[in-house]
C-alpha cells in the first residue's frame, strides 16, 4: 500500500493556547467556540451544502504537537494517572498515527467570501489542523447500549470561584469575549490538574485567548485569583 498523504482543509481557531486547560473531551465547554476557514481548494461554498441541516459534525484532525511521539501504554488522567492501559484503549494524544477524532456542535456556516464555520464545545488547540469533516448522524453514531470501559460517565465538576479582582479584569475583557467568565468556569470545573496534583497552595496558569489565567484549587473548588493580559479597551 503506497504512504498515504493528507492536507488539511482548514485550521481551527479556538481559545486554548496551551495544552494544559483544554477541555479533555469535546462538548465538556459548551461556550468553547471554535472557527475554521477552510483554504484552497476547499473553501468552495458548494463543498458545504446542506450541511446546516445537520447540528453537529465529526472534526478528524492532526494531534500536531504530540507528532512523532507514542508508546504502547498510556496513563489516562480517568484513572488517576497511575494505572496503564493500551494505547488502543484509550484517547492520548500520543498515537502511532497522530490522528483525532472530536464530535462539536455546527453554529453557523458562512459562505460569503470563502467558507468559515463556527462550532462550540471545541476541544482542540488554537491551530489544530483539520483533515475532513463528516455530519453526525444520531441512528448510526449513537449507541445507548455501549460500554465505557473505565470511563463509567462524566467528571465530577469543581465549584469555581472568583477574587474580586479577577472579576473586575473578567469584566473588561468580557466586552470583547461576552462568553469569557461562562466558558473559564466550564473549563476549571473539569479540574485541568494533572491527578497528582493536591497542594492548595500551589498556583496554576494556563492562556485563554490572549489572556493568562491565574488559579490555585483547595478543599472548596478552584479559585481565579488573577486574569493578565493586555489593556481592554483602553483600561489598565
Amino acid at each position: 500500500m503506497p504512504e498515504a498523504k493528507f492536507s488539511p482543509i482548514g485550521y481551527l481557531a479556538t481559545p486554548f493556547r496551551d495544552r494544559f486547560g483544554i477541555p479533555r473531551q469535546p462538548r465538556l465547554a459548551p461556550h468553547a467556540h471554535g472557527q475554521l476557514r477552510l483554504v484552497r481548494p476547499h473553501d468552495r461554498p458548494e463543498a458545504v451544502r446542506g450541511l446546516d441541516a445537520f447540528s453537529h459534525v465529526w472534526l478528524h484532525f492532526i494531534f500536531h504537537r504530540s507528532a512523532g511521539r507514542w508508546n504502547p501504554t498510556v496513563r489516562p488522567p480517568r484513572l488517576g494517572g497511575n494505572q496503564r492501559v493500551g494505547v488502543f484503549a484509550s484517547r492520548s494524544p500520543f498515537r502511532p498515527n497522530p490522528l483525532g477524532l472530536s464530535l462539536v456542535e455546527l453554529l453557523t456556516i458562512d459562505t460569503r467570501d470563502g467558507v468559515l464555520l463556527t462550532f462550540g464545545g471545541v476541544d482542540l488547540l488554537d491551530g489544530t489542523p483539520i483533515l475532513d469533516i463528516k455530519p453526525y448522524v444520531p441512528f448510526v453514531d449513537c449507541e445507548p447500549a455501549a460500554r465505557g470501559g473505565f470511563v463509567a460517565g462524566p467528571p465530577p465538576l469543581l465549584a469555581v470561584h472568583f477574587t474580586a479582582r479577577a472579576r473586575a479584569q473578567l469584566a473588561r475583557h468580557e466586552r470583547r469575549w461576552p462568553d469569557l467568565t461562562l466558558l473559564l468556569r466550564e473549563v476549571l470545573a473539569q479540574d485541568p490538574r494533572p491527578a497528582y496534583a493536591d497542594d492548595p497552595l500551589r498556583r496554576y496558569g494556563f492562556r485563554l485567548y490572549d489572556l493568562e489565567i491565574q488559579w490555585r484549587c483547595t478543599a472548596a473548588g478552584a479559585i481565579v485569583e488573577q486574569v493578565l493580559g493586555p489593556p481592554a479597551d483602553g483600561q489598565p
